[in-house]
């Protein structure tokens, strides 16, 4: 019998040391228990559908040099952090100075500051469904702490702009970690972009603790170029009366994973999960999605819609897991998807696991291709069948587009769904 596939050592060599001894002693753990973990095959049930897209070489274990500059695709009108290969760039960073909101590189804390985070870190996380979450903590040579103090708003998005510039095969590993205070607010901009042509890997993992009502959005931009795979993962912890909301956009490659996990811990919490991919060519994007209703009287709303066109696979795996104690939940989970060709293939699963008699909960899934009869309607009118077929498209996801709450961010998803338009219905 063939044996098994492991990660390779060459992935768990240590990376730069320029960080306080504890967050050096929590890679150095997370890097142990590593040794010999397995990669992912088809009989791994949340990779079914991804691990043959797993390419990880041994070129691809070195770490990217932190030179260059993608240039980021927003034009960006708050805040802003930006990371090259996984390192904070403060000369290319423009963030707020306020007394009541902390924004801290791993660099820069303090060894008790420290402490306190290496004891956060991946406590949001199921590690052991989330196999590569730990291999970021055992890699990252740099990240940011964002610390809001109860009461505290910021009073413009702040933008995180990942950029990976692939001169050469290797990888990158941000970390984002988010400790908002009692009744604090902020918008967080993720987006992820990538200039060069060597295969690369970027491993992501960014986590939010939210206190007794706290409100937190979360916006999550997937634009990394067709040479990079891209693994992400993002963990929440609600309080009480807490809200989270997140508006996750991605455009597919050789791979795109990203596994969000919220845990609604308290009375009141409640969390809102928006969800567009769009995928063509031979692309692969692969969404798993966890809500865990823990505590009573809470609320849950989940919408993701895929597009799949040419020979690409878009994958959704949704689970709501209500526990014994969570009565009076209220959670609904709603997946569509559309197939623009015959060759593009699209998975779906939705998941209700409930162990609370008190609750009110509903899922559903459909997969389908865009109606004939609406597009004769909209051409017997006059309407070009390109532009009919655009229309239809736009309208299927649009829903998700305009509730993202940053207008810039809403531009550049038009800009890249337009760019997506051209190639799904070129003219014949």
């Amino acid at each position: 019998m063939k044996p098994a596939p492991t990660l390779s050592t060459a992935f768990l060599q240590p990376a730069g040391q320029a960080l306080p001894a504890p967050l050096l002693e929590l890679r150095k753990q997370r890097g142990a228990a590593l040794v010999d973990m397995p990669l992912p095959t088809r009989k791994t049930e949340n990779w079914k559908y991804s691990s043959k897209r797993l390419k990880l070489t041994e070129e691809m274990a070195i770490s990217l040099p932190t030179t260059g500059k993608a240039g980021s695709a927003l034009a960006v009108p708050g805040y802003k952090v930006v990371f090259t290969n996984g390192v904070m760039i403060p000369e290319a960073s423009e963030y707020p100075d306020l007394d009541d909101i902390s924004i801290q590189r791993f660099g820069e804390l303090s060894e008790a500051q420290a402490r306190d985070l290496a004891e956060r870190l991946d406590s949001t996380l199921d590690m052991k469904t989330v196999q590569f979450a730990g291999l970021n903590t055992a890699r990252f040579e740099d990240g940011l702490v964002i610390r809001l103090n109860p009461n505290a708003v910021l009073d413009q998005p702040l933008f995180i702009i990942n950029e990976v510039t692939a001169d050469a095969s290797g990888s990158a590993f941000p970390r984002i970690y988010v400790d908002a205070g009692a009744n604090s607010q902020i918008t967080l901009v993720e987006e992820y972009i990538s200039s060069g042509q060597e295969p690369v890997m970027v491993n992501t993992v960014t986590e939010f603790t939210l206190a007794e009502g706290a409100n937190v959005t979360n916006i999550r931009l997937c634009m990394d170029g067709e040479n990079v795979q891209h693994i992400g993962a993002t963990g929440v912890r609600q309080q009480r009366n807490s809200r989270f909301e997140s508006h996750c956009m991605g455009f597919g490659g050789p791979l795109r994973r990203h596994d969000l996990q919220v845990r609604l811990e308290e009375q009141g919490a409640e969390c809102k999960l928006n969800g567009v991919v769009v995928t063509q060519g031979t692309q692969h994007y692969d969404n798993h999605t966890t809500i865990e209703h823990i505590a009573a009287n809470c609320d849950s709303e989940e919408t993701y819609r895929n597009i799949a066109t040419d020979k690409s696979h878009a994958v959704f795996n949704g689970r709501i897991h209500i526990h014994q104690d969570a009565q009076k939940s209220n959670a609904n989970m709603n997946n569509k998807n559309l197939l623009l060709t015959t060759g593009a293939e699209i998975d779906t699963k939705p998941e209700l696991e409930i162990y609370a008699d008190d609750v009110k909960c509903a899922h559903g899934a459909t997969i389908g291709q865009l109606d004939e009869e609406s597009l004769f309607y909209l051409v017997s009118r006059g309407i070009p069948r390109r532009e009919a077929n655009v229309l239809l498209t736009m309208a299927f996801i649009n829903e998700l587009v305009v509730q993202i709450p940053v207008e810039a961010v809403r531009e550049t998803v038009h800009t890249r769904l337009n760019q997506f338009f051209d190639q799904a219905f070129q003219e014949v």
